[in-house]
């Protein structure tokens, strides 16, 4: 695991700079090195204060300790780079921070990545808004069991666009809810994530099961591993 002094980072109109959401140009980049751009650290006192009371629940059970903060760069739809943040388990933090390096590679559209307590830990509206995020210590809806994502082994990628999709007893079920014109897969549009792109194929090979390939339901944002 390749853990970087946030410090270390520190330089004027460099990496250490930028703040999530950030849109910085490619010659930023080019100057101070993508390799700077992706990181993994633990959780300091600063991220801690951010995500406590929020995504990390008075009553989490998680160990702090098990948790890490990452740094990366993100491209939008309309070719911006973006400064992007996300919290995950330890256990995936390289594959994860791999993976965003991969995708930025490609160039690969991704509209948001801030920390989902930017929301104050309100999965709706953090979907709603289409923020990729990861940890968040919360329960599966409508269920007392616990979300893969409340020990951060679970990532979802342009949540708006990819919605969690249930039919049962003839009624369909979209979450979030203003993802419902994008339940229909037959459509083209942006942002959507499809079988055998490079969003599924990056995050496949490293281990993730893809909630699109569910049978009883389709969460198509969803990429966990499972311990």
């Amino acid at each position: 695991m390749v853990i970087s002094s946030y410090a270390s980072c520190q330089i004027a109109d460099g990496p250490g700079s930028w703040r999530p959401a950030d849109t910085v140009s490619a010659s930023q980049v080019e100057r101070f090195g993508a390799d700077r751009c992706f990181f993994v650290r633990e959780i300091d006192d600063d991220v801690f204060a951010r995500i406590y009371g929020k995504s990390y629940k008075r009553e989490c059970t998680v160990p702090l300790s098990d948790l890490r903060y990452i740094r990366a760069l993100h491209y939008d739809a309309a070719g911006r780079i973006l400064v992007g943040e996300m919290v995950c388990n330890k256990a995936v933090s390289d594959d994860v921070v791999a993976i965003l390096r991969a995708l930025f590679e490609a160039r690969y559209p991704i509209e948001r990545m801030v920390l989902i307590d930017e929301y104050d830990a309100d999965d709706e509206r953090s979907m709603a808004a289409n923020n990729s995020s990861s940890f968040n210590f919360r329960y599966i809806s409508g269920t007392n069991r616990l979300s893969n994502h409340s020990d951060g082994m679970a990532v979802d990628i342009n949540p708006l666009y990819n919605p969690y999709v249930r039919v049962r007893g003839g009624v369909t079920t979209v979450d979030p809810e203003a993802g419902r014109p994008y339940s229909d897969r037959s459509r083209s549009f942006v942002y959507k994530i499809e079988r055998d792109d490079v969003c599924y194929r990056e995050f496949v090979k490293r281990g993730f099961v893809w909630g699109g390939d569910w049978t009883s339901l389709k969460d198509y944002q969803h990429f966990e591993k499972r311990r």
